[in-house]
């Protein structure tokens, strides 16, 4: 039975008001204050190690913010990029081939990245190494031998290097007898030191790193093959992030200086960069012909 008019018209009221209501309640939510900054961190090293090499940073951008800073470090990089998905993050660090995948995936852009005063540039390369004791001195000597890459989705443990090998000529799924992921860059240098494996890829500075840091000796390990310069792991934030909120990460990150920053070293401030600075990862996609949505 059709109700009548007048009951419906003050239903449909209701709802309207009820409407309006939640619209004005969401617009005073989103133009609210944001006082807690999420931050994901990507796992080159060990979650507390990785919490813990970033430490300073963290408070510096809680001092300039004037905002309280979550750090949140995932077991891989696909648990950085699901919970910027999920907007359970504000603002992430990424390698860049993770980057790459959380923007196609997720609405996110690259809006920063570190710049030290060591390298004084915002670029690293990849490396294969291997025990100098091993006998291995070229790409061609790893025939045969185990290796370890890092993550499915690093740039320098996996995607760059095998790009490399197979503009070299080579198969990366013939050339090894044994090929394994070892979930961050010190295991896969600890792997080759302590010969569970023959060879990895590693980021470089995480390499010299660990030679600094006295986890590697200067000549139990040497190189055989090196990348071109990759773009160097960005900053990124959802889009969606108030403005206000953006500006002010930005230029506290802009102002942070003199503080270690994981395995880069000490600090001289990020610089601003863009999406297209990353459009030769996308290129290394295609050189391997990979589906970046397939990946997730």
């Amino acid at each position: 039975m059709k109700a009548p008019l007048r009951i419906t018209a003050r239903r449909s009221f209701t709802a309207a008001t009820a409407a309006i209501a939640l619209c004005l309640l969401g617009a005073t939510g989103a133009n609210a204050a944001q006082d807690t900054l999420t931050i994901g961190l990507i796992p080159a090293e060990d979650s507390q190690a990785m919490i813990e090499s970033s430490k300073q940073v963290i408070e510096q951008l809680q001092q300039q913010t004037g905002m309280k800073v979550k750090p949140f470090v995932a077991t891989d990089y696909n648990g950085i990029i699901e919970a910027l998905r999920a907007k359970k993050l504000d603002v992430a660090y990424l390698g860049p081939f993770s980057y790459v995948l959380a923007a196609s995936v997720a609405d996110v852009e690259a809006f920063s990245v570190a710049v030290t005063k060591k390298s004084g540039k915002s670029a690293y390369k990849s490396l294969i190494v291997v025990r100098k004791d091993s006998g291995i001195n070229s790409v061609e000597g790893l025939k045969g031998h185990t290796f370890a890459f890092v993550d499915p989705s690093s740039a320098s443990g996996h995607l760059f290097p095998k790009s490399g090998l197979e503009q070299a000529g080579y198969d990366p799924a013939k050339l090894f007898s044994r090929v394994v992921f070892s979930g961050s860059h010190d295991a896969s240098l600890l792997a080759v030191a302590n010969k569970k494996v023959d060879a990895a890829a590693v980021a470089d500075r995480i390499y010299a790193s660990a030679i600094a840091k006295g986890q590697l000796r200067q000549d139990e390990l040497s190189v055989v093959w090196r990348s071109s310069d990759i773009p160097e792991s960005p900053m990124v934030w959802r889009k969606d992030l108030n403005p206000a909120v953006k500006e002010k990460v930005a230029r506290a990150l802009a102002n942070i200086k003199d503080v270690p920053w994981g395995d880069q070293g000490m600090l001289n401030g990020f610089q601003p960069t863009t999406d297209a600075a990353y459009n030769v990862v996308r290129d290394t996609a295609k050189v391997l012909k990979l589906d970046l949505r397939s990946m997730k």
